[in-house]
């Protein structure tokens, strides 16, 4: 494997794994030769570095390389140096960046663009997200944040289930922070990566700067925060890294899937940090948000396939057959613009029934009256007989009516058989039912918060 070999392979190895990776994790390598045992050695920034990208992209890299030298059985990493007699490219390395008074140093820290943060999505940006009441609040804070300014809520704390935008609005943040100020030190990672670090710092004795990097930052974001929970020493470094920031008043944002009181194996003290902020709750996306949502993506579809039309009704079907996961729907979008192109036909029923049939089938409603009518009388503590039995006190009634509404949104049932399924009621009862709850729901916070946790179990 030569030099020459490993640079024009990395126009393949960008393609594979897109231009924000490359960047990011495969250009600073360096060519650092191939031995007489066939170990080709790639020269890394930092030991995290050349580990993480071993890690995630090595057997990626070793199957390409195999394609262009037979010789190179097997990759390794090491700490390259702006001095390597084999390293062409090393002025693009990343080093140490010095602070000098008078002539003398005195400090050494990581270059900023140095700190090993994961990868921002160029278009997780506010601009592309959609705005809807299940998510308005979370976008409204995640703005708030980004403005910068006087630190107003420590820590930002969004919650929320797959797809649902957590990821999006975290990416939006750093975007905007480092747009507003580019001198600005802000570093997104998992909690998964957070911990990677710090076991690699502990493994090679290098506690010290990892508590220095981790505690020099301006802005700490730290993505699906339940992954840390049940892993003690982590969880000690975390909260200890937690208290510094927020005693330095440096903004801290976390996500999670669920709220902090409902993470299983959390410390309690850092359960409390996490609560002592805002707490805010990414609520499953209703129908006019999904229908959004399509309506942004398709215009940038257009854009780029602009002789493709698309049928009145399908973005309207899409959003009310696939309705847990954003990232399903807006995949569900990308397909189909796909098949149309390749195929030359304009996108109607008849395409969506044949390019996302296994999708459908995937999204097709299976929760049954009877699940829903077991759910809610077990949330508002009566009896299920008493539910659907014949009784009108309103002890009965309401929580009758909330699983009506709820039989009516999230099965396929007609009213009739809805009506039949709750004592032989009329549909006219139904809809009475359903009607009330709609009402409710937009002047009673209580009842609205307890349908939707009642659908979010219901979905799970």
């Amino acid at each position: 494997m030569t030099r020459d070999k490993w640079i024009a392979l990395q126009e393949q190895i960008r393609a594979t794994i897109g231009q924000n990776n490359y960047k990011t994790w495969i250009e600073p390598l360096l060519y650092g030769g191939v031995d007489s045992e066939g170990v080709f050695t790639l020269l890394a920034p930092t030991n995290f570095f050349g580990s993480y990208v071993e890690s995630n992209y090595g057997d990626m890299l070793l199957a390409q390389i195999s394609l262009v030298s037979a010789e190179v059985r097997r990759l390794a990493f090491a700490v390259g140096r702006a001095d390597h007699p084999e390293a062409p490219r090393a002025e693009t390395a990343p080093v140490a960046a010095q602070v000098v008074v008078a002539d003398t140093v005195v400090k050494e820290a990581p270059a900023k663009d140095a700190l090993p943060g994961a990868p921002l999505d160029q278009r997780f940006t506010f601009d592309t997200f959609v705005v809807g009441k299940p998510n308005e609040l979370a976008h409204a804070a995640a703005k708030r944040v980004a403005e910068g300014g006087p630190v107003t809520f420590n820590p930002l704390f969004l919650y929320g289930g797959v797809g649902l935008g957590k990821t999006h609005l975290m990416h939006a943040i750093a975007h905007e922070l480092k747009t507003r100020n580019p001198h600005l030190t802000v570093l997104y990672l998992s909690a998964e990566q957070f911990m990677y670090r710090f076991v690699q710092a502990l493994r090679e004795r290098k506690m010290m700067d990892f508590k220095e990097m981790f505690r020099s930052v301006d802005v700490l974001m730290v993505d699906d925060v339940q992954f840390i929970a049940g892993k003690d020493s982590t969880q000690e470094e975390f909260f200890h890294t937690f208290n510094a920031l927020v005693d330095q008043n440096k903004q801290i944002i976390i996500s999670a899937d669920r709220a902090p009181d409902e993470i299983k194996d959390l410390e309690t003290r850092i359960r409390s940090r996490l609560q002592s902020g805002l707490v805010v709750d990414l609520h499953p996306t209703d129908y006019e948000l999904r229908l959004g949502i399509l309506q942004s993506k398709v215009e940038v579809y257009k854009g780029m396939h602009a002789n493709l039309t698309i049928q009145d009704g399908v973005l309207e079907f899409l959003a009310h057959r696939i309705s847990t996961n954003v990232r399903v729907l807006e995949g569900a979008l990308t397909r189909l613009f796909a098949f149309a192109s390749l195929v030359g036909k304009p996108i109607d029923m008849d395409l969506v029934q044949d390019s996302l049939a296994d999708v459908l089938r995937a999204s097709e409603r299976k929760i049954s009256i009877e699940e829903i009518q077991r759910r809610v009388a077990e949330h508002y503590h009566i009896r299920l007989s008493d539910m659907i039995g014949p009784k009108r006190v309103r002890n009965f009634a309401r929580p009758r009516q909330v699983a009506m509404y709820l039989c009516k949104q999230l099965t396929s049932r007609s009213l009739p058989e809805i009506g039949r399924r709750f004592g032989g009621r009329d549909h006219t009862t139904v809809m009475h039912g359903v009607k009330r709850i709609e009402e409710l729901r937009m002047k009673d916070g209580q009842i609205d918060e307890d349908v939707e946790m009642l659908r979010r179990a219901l979905e799970a």
